[in-house]
C-alpha cells in the first residue's frame, strides 16, 4: 500500500474526536514535551498501598498507557495500532517496548488498539496522528520513536516507585528482566510494582537506550507473539467472530464494473430453507441467512436486473490497444524531467527501445474478505481484519447514518491483505454496516466475500503499459532515458486526489523509475491516466511493482550493449544511491557473482535492485529454462532496512515479498472479456505451488544503526525482473517484456 505524509488532512475526513479506549479508561492525559507522544496513566480508583518491597496487595491496579499496559499478574501487554496481517508486527513492535522497558520476553503480550486518533494515528500517514492505518510498510518506521518513548517512560515510573518505597536513589535500581533489583537486596517484579507506579508524575523527558545497549532488538529467533495461537487454530479472524443471533450475509455485485441494480425478484431467494431477509444496498442485494451455505444458496436462486448502461464493457486487448496509442500521445504530464534529453538521443551511439505490458493483478490473500456488524440506535459495532480504521469507521458511520465516535471497530488478525482491506471507500465494511442497516440492526450480521467475489468483483493492481527509450554514449554510459507510463491512477477520484496529487501527477503510478533510482544526466518520465472502469488499489509495492519491473529489465538490456557487466554497470550510476549500491555488493558476494556454475545451456543468472518505502534491496538469482520453462533455482537477497528489529521477520518478508512476486512473474493475470473478469477462482489465477518456491533462498540484512525502514513490500519488486534478466542469460536471448511471463510468446516477439 503506498502513502505519502499528508500534513493536513482537515476537510478530507471527519472530525474525530477521542472515543473510550475498550476495557480501559483514560483519566489524565499528558503530551511529552518535544516527543509527540501523547501517554495516559490510569489511576487506581482507590490507593491500594503496596510493601516496602513493592509486594502488591489485594486490589493492585495496573499500570497503564496508551501503548503498554502492566498488570499485577506481571504480564505486560503492548497495545499494538496496527494489523496483524501476517507481517509480525505484533512480535517488532512489542519488541521495541519490551527492550527499552527492559522486560522477559516471556511476559510479554500484545493486543490490538482501539481504532481512535489521535492517539493511535499512523505518523508516516500524517504527523498529526488523523489517520490510523497499516500500509506502505510504515508499522515499525513510524512507531520506532513513539514506542521506545513508551517503553522508556513506563520503565521510569516503574523505577521511581521502586525508588519511593525503598527510600534509594533512582539512579542506584537496576531493572533487568522485568525485575528491578538494588544492592541493598530489595527486589520487585513489575506486576509488583504495576500499582504505585501508577501513581507516580509522567515523566516529560526520558534517556532512550544506544543501540549498542540492545539485548531484544536484533535477536535472532525472537518468539513471534503469534505462532502459538495461529498453529494451535486458537487465533480469532473475523470469520471466527461469533455473536447471539447472528446471521450470514453474501451480497450479489455487478457482474461488470459500474453496473447498479436496475430491479431483483427475491421470491425463489427467499423461499430456500435458512434464508431470512433479502435487500437491496448501494453496491447490490444481500442475501442474509441463518448459515453460509442458504446464503449462498439463496443467492443462486436470486434474479436480478442490472443496469449496465454506464458500465466499462471493454476487455483487456481493446485497453492495452488504448494504452498504447495515449503512450504515443504529446499530452502526457510529466512526472520527472532532467537535463536535456533531446540533446542526449542526438549525442547517442547506441539506443535501446523497449515496451512492457503488465496486467491486472488481484491481491488474492489467503483469507477472503470478512466483517461483523452489530447495529443499535446511537451504536455500531465492527469486527473485521481492518487495515484502514479511521477510514473505515468514517465510511461505516455514514453508511449507517451515525457519527464516526458512534462506531467502534474491533480489529481482528487478517489471514493477508497486500493491501487489498486498505480500501478509501471502505467497500467490504461499508457493505456489512449497509446490510445491517437495511435490515434493521434486527441481528448482528456477518458478511462473507467468497473466492470468487474477491477475484470477480475486488480491486486490482493497475494494467500498465511502459514505452522506454535509452541511450547509450560511445563510452558505455547512460546518457539519455525516456519513459512514457500508462496506468489507472490509485488516488484520483478518491478523498485523498487533493493531498497526495501534485500537478495532477499520482506519484503511486510513476514511483521507483529509473531517473529516481540511477544517477542519469538527462531524463523525461511522463504519465497518462486513462479512463477505465477497473476499480484498482494499491498491491504489495504498489508503483514500484512495475516500474522495477522494465526499469532493470532495460537497464541489464543496456549493460549488455555496452558490453559491461550488469553489476558493474549499475553500481557507476549509483554514486549518489549508496544504499543501493551497498546491498548489490552484498548481493554479488555473497551470491559469488560471475561463477554460476553451468552457466549458459539453459542455466543463467540475473540482478535487479530496487529501493521502495525506505528500504533498499538487491537480488542475484539463478535460474534453468528447459522447454521454455522457468525453474528459479536460488535467490540471493540484501536488504538495507535500517535496524532490523527482529531479523527473523526482516528475512521472512523478504521470503514472502520473493513468493507474492515470483507468483505474478510467473503466473498472475486478471483479464477481461467484454468487461467482465475471467478468472473466478484459483484454479485459473494461480499462485505460487510449494514445488515452485526457489529451494534455496538467502537473505541478507545489511548492518545499520539508522532507523528502521520499510519490510513487508520492498521484497516483492526486484524479483521479476532479476529472474526476467537470469532467463535472457541462460543462453536464450529471450527478451521478457510481459508478465506474466509467457517465453514461447516472447520467442517469437
Amino acid at each position: 500500500m503506498y502513502f505519502r505524509r499528508i500534513e493536513n488532512l482537515s476537510g478530507v475526513l471527519p472530525a474525530f474526536e477521542p472515543t473510550a479506549f475498550t476495557r480501559r479508561t483514560f483519566l489524565k492525559l499528558t503530551t511529552l514535551a518535544g516527543t509527540g507522544l501523547t501517554l495516559g496513566a490510569v489511576l487506581p480508583a482507590c490507593s491500594s498501598g503496596g510493601s516496602s518491597s513493592g509486594t502488591s496487595g489485594a486490589g493492585a491496579e495496573p499500570l497503564v498507557t496508551p501503548f503498554v499496559r502492566i498488570a499485577p499478574d506481571n504480564t505486560v501487554t503492548v497495545i499494538v495500532k496496527h494489523l496483524e496481517a501476517g507481517q509480525g508486527v505484533w512480535t517488532g513492535l512489542a519488541a521495541v517496548v519490551a527492550e527499552e522497558l527492559d522486560a522477559a520476553w516471556s511476559q510479554i503480550r500484545a493486543e490490538n488498539a482501539p481504532a481512535q486518533v489521535p492517539q493511535y494515528g499512523n505518523l508516516a500517514f500524517d504527523p498529526k496522528g488523523s489517520v490510523q492505518g497499516t500500509g506502505g510498510s510504515t508499522a515499525m518506521s513510524n512507531s520506532w520513536d513513539q514506542l521506545r518513548q513508551a517503553g522508556a517512560t513506563a520503565r521510569a515510573m516503574l523505577v521511581a516507585a521502586a525508588a519511593e518505597q525503598w527510600n534509594v536513589p533512582a539512579a542506584e535500581i537496576q531493572v533487568q528482566d522485568g525485575v528491578l533489583s538494588h544492592a541493598s537486596g530489595k527486589r520487585a517484579t513489575f506486576g509488583e510494582l504495576a500499582s504505585a507506579a501508577a501513581r507516580q508524575p509522567v515523566p516529560t523527558n526520558v534517556t532512550l537506550k544506544d543501540p549498542s545497549q540492545f539485548t531484544l532488538i536484533g535477536r535472532d529467533k525472537l518468539p513471534r507473539l503469534d505462532s502459538h495461537a495461529k498453529s494451535t487454530g486458537r487465533q480469532q479472524f473475523a470469520i471466527d467472530v461469533m455473536l447471539p443471533g447472528m446471521m450470514t450475509a453474501v451480497v450479489a455485485r455487478p457482474p461488470r464494473f459500474g453496473g447498479k441494480v436496475q430491479s431483483f425478484d427475491a421470491t425463489a431467494a427467499k423461499a430456500v430453507p435458512g434464508v431470512v431477509d433479502v435487500v437491496q444496498i448501494p453496491r447490490g442485494v444481500a442475501v442474509v441467512a441463518r448459515d453460509t451455505w442458504s446464503a449462498r444458496k439463496g443467492r443462486d436462486a436470486l434474479k436480478v436486473t442490472w443496469d449496465e448502461s454506464t458500465a466499462e464493457q471493454r476487455g483487456t486487448p481493446e485497453l492495452m490497444a488504448e494504452y498504447k496509442r495515449l503512450a504515443r500521445q504529446s499530452d502526457a504530464l510529466t512526472a520527472l524531467k532532467r537535463g536535456d534529453v533531446a540533446a542526449g538521443f542526438r549525442r547517442a551511439a547506441k539506443v535501446i527501445e523497449a515496451e512492457f505490458g503488465l496486467p491486472y493483478l488481484a491481491h488474492a490473500p489467503m483469507e477472503p474478505l470478512t466483517a461483523v456488524c452489530r447495529l443499535d440506535a446511537d451504536r455500531c459495532e465492527i469486527w473485521a481484519g481492518a487495515q484502514f480504521h479511521t477510514v473505515d469507521q468514517a465510511n461505516a458511520a455514514q453508511a449507517v447514518g451515525l457519527k464516526p465516535e458512534q462506531v467502534s471497530i474491533h480489529t481482528v488478525a487478517a489471514g493477508g491483505t497486500f493491501g487489498r482491506r486498505a480500501t478509501p471507500d471502505s467497500d467490504y465494511i461499508s457493505e456489512v454496516a449497509s446490510i445491517a442497516k437495511a435490515t434493521g440492526g434486527k441481528y448482528p450480521v456477518r458478511l462473507i466475500w467468497t473466492r470468487e467475489d474477491d477475484i470477480t468483483g475486488g480491486r486490482y493492481r493497475p494494467l500498465s503499459y511502459h514505452r522506454i527509450r535509452a541511450a547509450l554514449s560511445r563510452d558505455g554510459k547512460v546518457i539519455a532515458y525516456e519513459q512514457r507510463l500508462v496506468g489507472q491512477s490509485l488516488i484520483a477520484g478518491t478523498p485523498f486526489e487533493a493531498m497526495m496529487m501534485k500537478d495532477g501527477i499520482d506519484p503511486a503510478a510513476v514511483e521507483g523509475n529509473a531517473a529516481e533510482q540511477y544517477d542519469i544526466p538527462n531524463a523525461l518520465v511522463t504519465w497518462t491516466n486513462p479512463k477505465v472502469g477497473v476499480p484498482v488499489l494499491w498491491w504489495r509495492s504498489v508503483g514500484h511493482t512495475h516500474t522495477a519491473f522494465s526499469k532493470e529489465i532495460v537497464i541489464d538490456e543496456l549493460a549488455e550493449a555496452a558490453g559491461k557487466d550488469p553489476v558493474e554497470f549499475r553500481l557507476a550510476m549509483l554514486e549518489h544511491h549508496p544504499r543501493l549500491a551497498g546491498v548489490l555488493k552484498l548481493a554479488a558476494e555473497k551470491a559469488e557473482w560471475g561463477k554460476l556454475p553451468g552457466s549458459g545451456n539453459g542455466r543463467g543468472r540475473g540482478v535487479a535492485v530496487q529501493e521502495s518505502f525506505g528500504s533498499a534491496v538487491a537480488q542475484v538469482v539463478d535460474v534453468t529454462v528447459k522447454d521454455d520453462r522457468v525453474t528459479v533455482d536460488r535467490v540471493v537477497c540484501a536488504v538495507d532496512c535500517g535496524i532490523a528489529v527482529t531479523p527473523d521477520v526482516v528475512r521472512a518478508q523478504m521470503e514472502s515479498g520473493i513468493g507474492y512476486g515470483l507468483a505474478a512473474a510467473l503466473h498472475g493475470k486478471i483479464t477481461l472479456t467484454e468487461g467482465r473478469v475471467d478468472q473466478t477462482n484459483f484454479h485459473q489465477y494461480e499462485v505460487l505451488r510449494i514445488h515452485e518456491m526457489p529451494r534455496h533462498i538467502e537473505v541478507h540484512i545489511a548492518p545499520s544503526t539508522n532507523p528502521p525502514t520499510g519490510v513487508g513490500e520492498p521484497g516483492t519488486p526486484p524479483i521479476a525482473p532479476a529472474v526476467a534478466n537470469a532467463i535472457r542469460a541462460a543462453a536464450t536471448g529471450i527478451k521478457v517484456r510481459k508478465l506474466p511471463f509467457d517465453l514461447a510468446e516472447a520467442r517469437k516477439a
